[in-house]
């Protein structure tokens, strides 16, 4: 039954749209990195010293910066507290490592002051990590079975990836947020160049509405179908 729905003029569709999206977001993320990846900051900040001036500015002790391989893997480990910034980030000097830097030094101060959506979101990951996988069973099982609980329960465990996904936007929303601010107030970039770090996070943040339409694409999808055949049976 599921290979049918890779014929689905509809999933067809739904799925092209999600690609292009996704798409869309990863080029131009990329781009701007890459652009002002190659534009140095007048201060010589490098992005360790911008992700030490948030902690700082936002009182924040006890939490490492470690260098890490790989491009775009700059993250905050809450589980051991540690910001870890890419190569291209780490000892960099440019616009673009500082505004990447920032936003995780943002994450960080958030678990600090255990700001509340980072607190949900913390709550909805085993769901999302495990509820799809439940879900895409119970949907199909319950199609089978003709059972409608059946499929709303797994439409409802699937959901979870979208309700994390739309969780996750105001944290990642609010990181940049606290990044900006504090890049202002002290002055760790002239109004041009925070204005080339803002467009960076701004791209990075629309990878996050694209992957939150592209589950929700697909939610909404296996809802008409599933649905639809049931009221029709």
């Amino acid at each position: 039954m599921g290979f049918l729905y890779y014929m689905d003029p509809l999933y067809l569709t739904v799925a092209v749209i999600s690609m292009v999206i996704m798409l869309i977001a990863q080029v131009l993320v990329k781009s701007r990195f890459s652009r002002y990846s190659k534009v140095s900051n007048s201060r010589g900040m490098t992005g360790r010293d911008a992700a030490e001036a948030v902690l700082h500015a936002n009182g924040v002790t006890g939490v490492s910066i470690e260098r890490c391989k790989g491009s775009m893997t700059d993250h905050y480990d809450p589980r051991s507290n540690v910001i870890r910034l890419s190569e291209a980030v780490y000892d960099s000097c440019s616009i673009a490592a500082v505004g990447v830097a920032a936003h995780e030094a943002g994450h960080a101060v958030q678990y600090a002051e255990n700001y509340f959506p980072i607190r949900v979101r913390t709550a909805i990951l085993p769901l999302a990590q495990h509820g799809p996988m439940i879900g895409i069973i119970l949907m199909f099982l319950g199609a089978a079975l003709s059972f409608f609980g059946m499929v709303v329960t797994g439409l409802v465990l699937f959901g979870m990836t979208f309700l994390f996904q739309f969780a996750t936007l105001p944290v990642e929303f609010n990181a940049s947020h606290r990044a900006l601010k504090t890049i202002t107030e002290q002055g760790l970039l002239n109004p041009a160049e925070y204005d080339g770090a803002k467009n960076v996070l701004t791209a990075a943040a629309l990878t996050y509405v694209a992957a939150m339409i592209q589950s929700l694409l697909t939610l909404l999808y296996y809802a008409v179908r599933l649905l639809g055949n049931n009221r029709r049976n």
